[in-house]
């Protein structure tokens, strides 16, 4: 809710001056710049990994792709990794990630974002406490990278 003045007007602040929102599409695009770069650079690195580089989307995982959208796939990748990897203690840690089924389940396992042990080793972020939101929006962003990457391959 916006402040008023006593004489009834609302109270824009920096925004009704409009520089306010400019700034905040630079900063935004800022983010969004870093993230993209962190996930290109995270992407990269687990390709020169041997194990890693193994994992590749099936012509039914694209067909499924294809079929549902990528806003669908993003939107079951968010749902897996909140109910598979993002509890402090998940159930199953180390076997809570099938190997096929699902192209999210396929690319966990190609970003290494399949267990809380991948995750530590890979990313750094430690197991024995839930993963806050920020950790799941790059953990999702970096999935749906990768599936981006098999797509267009």
């Amino acid at each position: 809710m916006k402040a008023l003045f006593q004489d009834g007007r609302a109270d824009l602040g920096c925004a009704g001056y409009g520089w306010q929102d400019s700034l905040t599409k630079q900063f935004e695009n800022h983010l969004s710049e870093n993230m993209n770069d962190r996930i290109n650079h995270t992407l990269n690195s687990l390709n020169k990994s041997k194990f890693r580089s193994k994992f590749k989307l099936s012509q039914k995982d694209r067909d499924y792709i294809v079929t549902k959208g990528l806003e669908t796939i993003k939107d079951h990748a968010y749902q897996f990794i909140n109910t598979r990897v993002a509890p402090d203690n998940p159930k199953n840690d180390g076997k809570q990630t099938p190997m096929r089924g699902h192209p999210v389940f396929i690319a966990q396992h190609g970003t290494a974002t399949c267990c809380r042990k991948c995750i530590q080793k890979w990313h750094g972020i430690g197991k024995g406490r839930a993963l806050n939101a920020q950790e799941i929006d790059f953990i999702v962003a970096l999935t749906m990278g990768w599936i981006d990457r098999q797509i267009r391959e």
